[in-house]
């Protein structure tokens, strides 16, 4: 959309549109080079004020977050303009304006992400009690099509990004190729089937739902079909992640997301392995020669300890063991996978809030 200060008009407009027809609304979207190229639903003023009405007593012009580039204000009404745009149904409305005040956290770096070449889209990861509550699927086909909760919350966040923070490829995003997860990328939290605590505790989120937003790439899979041996699992974990492909190679301080499908964290919790105990081991076995590092870059955002390394040590892909981040998701079947980040991002877990 134009300019910041117009935002809000431009918002209206959409929203005040007295025509339903899909055709009309795709249309008028396309002239102003809106959306993300597929229908929407007609965010009239009466499916915004059902977005917004389980929020009672909380202002529709309460700023959720500032986005950058263009440095946006992400009001709840400008963000439950998009919620309806992308099919939400109004009670998963908590989960998108909370993974929006995640997105305007300084450490997640939103500029950076949305300046880089890399491919990176924010990951939302629902936590706790909403998983069940919303109907989110944190089982079979998890990062999958097929479930409303997680299609449109996945969906809002990216049109909250192409629309307030006029993240639009090109002059606001820079990714080269982009990625499929650039149109929606939500998952959740499969707890009935974790052996370990819910991931939103582990960080210190002490709340009965919490939403996490990691920016990264696509998810790599990795299987394991036969093994009872978590380290036999886990190496092909680690060789997932020792690639130089990513940018978590050469910067040191990236984050890895490690989504274990319930069989493989049954795996490592028969073996007596906490979430601890998988991190520590990828990092220790994901690792290359510093030599084949120094040829493969020629500049390295790298740990100063890491610098000093002598050609033949073996180099972590990640500068310490509390970036590699586990947390349980999916359904049957031994398929698990690693999301490295962009690198110059930190992922941030806030409590579920309207």
């Amino acid at each position: 959309m134009g300019e910041n200060g117009s935002m809000e008009a431009e918002m209206h407009e959409l929203h005040s549109l007295d025509s339903e027809s899909p055709e009309a609304l795709y249309a008028f979207l396309a002239e102003r080079e809106w959306g993300d190229g597929l229908p929407v639903v007609a965010p009239t003023e009466a499916r915004v004020e059902a977005m917004l009405g389980g929020n009672a007593g909380l202002g529709p012009d309460e700023v959720l977050a500032v986005l950058p580039p263009r440095g946006g204000a992400a009001t709840r009404r400008a963000v439950a303009v998009n919620a309806v745009m992308a099919g939400c149904p109004p009670q998963v409305f908590p989960v998108v304006a909370t993974a929006v005040r995640a997105l305007g956290e300084q450490r997640l770096n939103l500029r950076g992400v949305n300046a880089t070449t890399h491919p990176v889209a924010p990951l939302v990861i629902v936590h706790g009690d909403a998983v069940a509550d919303l109907g989110f699927n944190a089982e079979v086909g998890a990062f999958g099509p097929g479930n409303r909760a997680n299609a449109t919350v996945g969906r809002a966040v990216r049109l909250v990004l192409l629309h307030v923070a006029g993240a639009r490829p090109g002059p606001g995003d820079a990714a080269t190729q982009g990625q499929p997860s650039k149109y929606a990328y939500c998952t959740a939290e499969n707890q009935a089937a974790s052996p370990w605590e819910p991931y939103h505790h582990s960080v210190g989120v002490d709340a009965p739902s919490a939403v996490t937003v990691h920016c990264g790439e696509n998810p790599h899979n990795f299987h394991d079909m036969e093994s009872d041996d978590i380290g036999r699992i886990l190496d092909k974990a680690a060789s997932a992640m020792a690639t130089f492909g990513v940018n978590n190679a050469c910067i040191s301080g990236g984050e890895w997301f490690v989504g274990l499908c319930p069989e493989h964290a049954a795996t490592a919790d028969r073996a007596g392995w906490g979430r601890d105990d998988v991190a520590s081991y990828l990092f220790a076995h994901a690792r290359r020669p510093a030599r084949e590092f120094r040829r493969q870059f020629d500049l390295l955002a790298w740990a100063p300890w890491m610098n000093d390394a002598a050609d033949d040590e073996l180099l972590p892909m990640t500068e310490e063991v509390g970036n590699i981040r586990v947390f349980v998701t999916g359904g049957a079947g031994k398929h698990s996978c690693v999301i490295p980040s962009w690198g110059m991002t930190r992922s941030v877990t806030l409590p579920l809030e309207p």
